[in-house]
């Protein structure tokens, strides 16, 4: 016969082979990453959205016309400078809050709580909306070589997150891993375009676009506002900056040192990567279409249409793209459980899978990102307007608040130092630089929000401008519950005395008489207290099989037969716990039920399982506790189905006693504890008293 210590072996070969077999939580403090995985983990994002940035600031200057697309080139510069300010802040970020959490810690402890929840309000959606952008711009990327793919963009999508989702369940190091070959992958191809593109434009031989048509001509002029929308539109590059802030914690010791170094070098490539495709496309007349993206005209006129490195410049853009959602799943379960343990989001968040890693907040991203691709279609115009927002909230919220701990360290005097929860605060001589750079940071994303928030409004941007509020009030009502649920449980809490309870009635809820039933009977008299059973009377024949076999096999007992002419199990069996209770204000009901226990889920599901119902309705009363005796129906070495009911004699008798033996003493201990609880909060009142 299979022995119960097998089953679990077996039935987690399936998920050993998905995610990798379980991690001792001794092992936790080795699963970080170096620098270059870092890299790779954390700055996929922020390296991708290089593949799209410069189509953005396309796609609003040709507004104007084919003469405004000459501007896209100084507007690179500038926005290559905001993400110089952007990263030198959150390397300041970085150093003074070592444990991680990014602008979330550093709005709760310098902003305050209200601005902590928006910026994680912001966050946790930004990351949802970086694995719906990245991965449909992925998809587009393909779809830009392969047309005959388009039908199926949104199916190839939601099969990319879950593949990113079961490799993210392994385990941070072996995500790493996995998605460092699309990262290097892009990196190479790129410097090669990059390389024989200025090659060719020094010498002369870069050619131009062609087959291509303009999006749109106007005649509009070019106005700041349309400037400011398309600097606000390239802004995108920024996206994926905060991963690393948010996610010290996974780096190699010295953790601090290791992410500031990972910081800059993704800076440094992603300034690289957006001039060099900006001045590249400007100067082979890259024009913005929904047909062909910006990267692919780029590299079919640099290497030739159909050639084996426009493939590769494909491919590798679309590897990163679709990669790139990867940044996502290292710091939304990471930030997620910040919040949790914090009490504003379900505790379950903060709960480690077999893989040491956040598996909750993992699933819940997979599936918050799945339906936004199915909703928006996979379209990455579609999904942008929703992108930008929440990203440059959380760098104003993150900026505005170092900027006040820069304030603060200048007014300590030298070597005074003050511990506070998250950080060190201590005199900084540079402190007004520092509040400078983070101050100017901080005003320029939030101008660039307003901009975006604006011009985005119809097209999407309304439903995160109400979205983050809604979370932020969500977040709000979860922490008072939890208060609540606290204040309820503590020890201290006297201002709804329990009524003091001296006797225990156990009452077995009884749907039938079976094998099941005789445990329930036999686990009753086994504690000693008076008992009786019920059963509902949804079915009259029913009840009257019941009462004969009563009669004829338990010979013992009380069985009261509930009517329900509307054929409802909860509401009598409710009705007459309640009875019980109002007619002794001093006594304990112990409701016992059975419940049939399968082998596997699929034998499960057959079931109709009304004990897990029976219970949520009970356990909400006072004075009353519930407890499940399951009837184990398990399979033979051979196969075939075992139960109770198969055995006769002296089998049967040591089935029933051993069975019957287990959970007693786990009753009596809990009734035991719980009489004792009421009877301690009883002498206190009347110490009281």
């Amino acid at each position: 016969m299979t022995t119960d210590a097998q089953n679990p072996q077996q039935k987690r070969k399936v998920s050993d082979l998905l995610i990798g077999r379980p991690l001792e939580t001794r092992t936790l403090a080795h699963q970080v990453v170096s620098k270059k995985v870092g890299l790779a983990v954390f700055a996929s994002d922020g390296i991708s959205s290089t593949a799209y940035a410069t189509e953005e600031i396309l796609f609003i200057l040709a507004l104007a016309g084919s003469v405004a697309l000459g501007l896209s080139i100084p507007i690179a510069i500038a926005i290559s400078v905001l993400l110089l300010i952007v990263t030198i802040s959150y390397r300041q970020t970085i150093f003074a809050y070592p444990n991680g959490g990014g602008a979330y810690i550093v709005a709760r402890e310098n902003l305050g709580q209200t601005a902590a929840l928006v910026a994680g309000s912001a966050l946790l959606t930004d990351y949802i909306l970086t694995v719906a952008v990245s991965v449909s711009s992925g998809v587009a990327q393909i779809v830009s070589a392969f047309p005959d793919l388009a039908p199926w963009r949104v199916y190839i999508a939601v099969g990319v997150i879950a593949f990113v989702t079961l490799v993210n369940l392994r385990g941070v190091r072996e995500s790493g891993s996995v998605f460092a070959i699309p990262t290097f992958a892009f990196l190479t191809v790129m410097v090669i375009t990059l390389g024989v593109g200025f090659y060719r434009w020094a010498t002369g031989t870069l050619g131009v676009v062609t087959g291509v048509e303009m999006l749109q001509e106007t005649a509009a002029p070019i106005t700041l506002f349309l400037i400011l929308r398309a600097f606000s539109s390239g802004s995108t590059a920024l996206t994926g900056i905060e991963a690393i802030s948010n996610g010290i914690t996974a780096f190699k010791e010295p953790k601090s040192r290791n992410a500031a170094v990972t910081l800059v070098a993704m800076s440094t490539i992603l300034v690289t990567l957006f001039l060099g495709i900006t001045f590249l496309s400007r100067h082979i007349g890259a024009i913005p279409s929904h047909e062909e993206t910006v990267i692919s005209q780029m590299a079919r006129t640099i290497f030739g249409e159909g050639s084996i490195l426009y493939i590769l410049v494909i491919a590798g853009t679309a590897l990163i793209l679709l990669m790139a959602a990867n940044t996502s799943y290292a710091g939304f379960p990471r930030l997620a459980a910040l919040q949790a343990a914090d009490g504003y989001l379900p505790r379950q968040l903060t709960y480690r899978g077999g893989r040491l890693v956040f598996s909750w907040g993992i699933v819940t991203l997979a599936l918050a990102a799945s339906v936004l691709v199915v909703i928006m279609r996979a379209s990455t115009t579609a999904l942008i307007p929703l992108y930008a927002i929440g990203v440059f909230l959380s760098f104003t919220l993150s900026q505005a608040g170092m900027a006040i701990h820069a304030y603060r360290s200048g007014q300590l005097k030298p070597g005074e130092k003050i511990q506070r929860q998250e950080s060190s605060l201590e005199f900084d001589p540079h402190w007004r630089t520092h509040l400078f750079i983070s101050g100017l940071g901080a005003v320029i994303t939030f101008v660039v929000m307003l901009i975006f928030a604006i011009t985005k409004f119809t097209t999407g941007a309304w439903f995160v401008i109400i979205l983050i509020p809604a979370l932020v009030y969500l977040f709000s009502r979860i922490h008072t519950h939890y208060q609540d649920v606290a204040q309820a449980l503590s020890l201290e809490n006297t201002r709804q005395p329990r009524l003091p309870s001296e006797e225990v009635v156990t009452v077995l809820l009884v749907d039938g008489v079976h094998m099941g039933t005789l445990e329930m009977v036999d686990f009753a008299k086994a504690l000693g207290n008076p008992w009786h059973a019920i059963h509902v009377g949804v079915n009259p024949e029913r009840s009257e099989t019941t009462q004969r076999k009563w009669d004829q096999f338990v010979k013992e007992g009380e069985l009261v037969i509930l009517p329900s002419p509307y054929r409802h199990l909860l509401a009598p069996i409710r009705e007459y716990v309640v009875s019980l209770l109002h007619a002794n204000p001093r006594v304990i009901v112990h409701i016992v039920m059975g419940h049939l226990a399968m082998d596997s889920v699929f034998t499960q599901v057959l079931h109709q399982n009304s004990s897990l119902i029976l219970n949520l309705g009970l356990t909400g009363l006072e004075r009353v506790v519930v407890t499940i005796v399951p009837v184990q129906i398990y399979h033979d070495d051979t196969g075939e189905t075992v139960n109770q009911n198969m055995m006769t004699g002296d089998s049967l008798k040591k089935a029933r006693q051993d069975r019957s033996a287990r959970g007693q003493a786990a009753a009596r201990e809990q009734l035991a504890a719980h009489q004792a609880t009421i009877k301690d909060k009883a002498d206190e009142q009347v110490e009281e008293s």
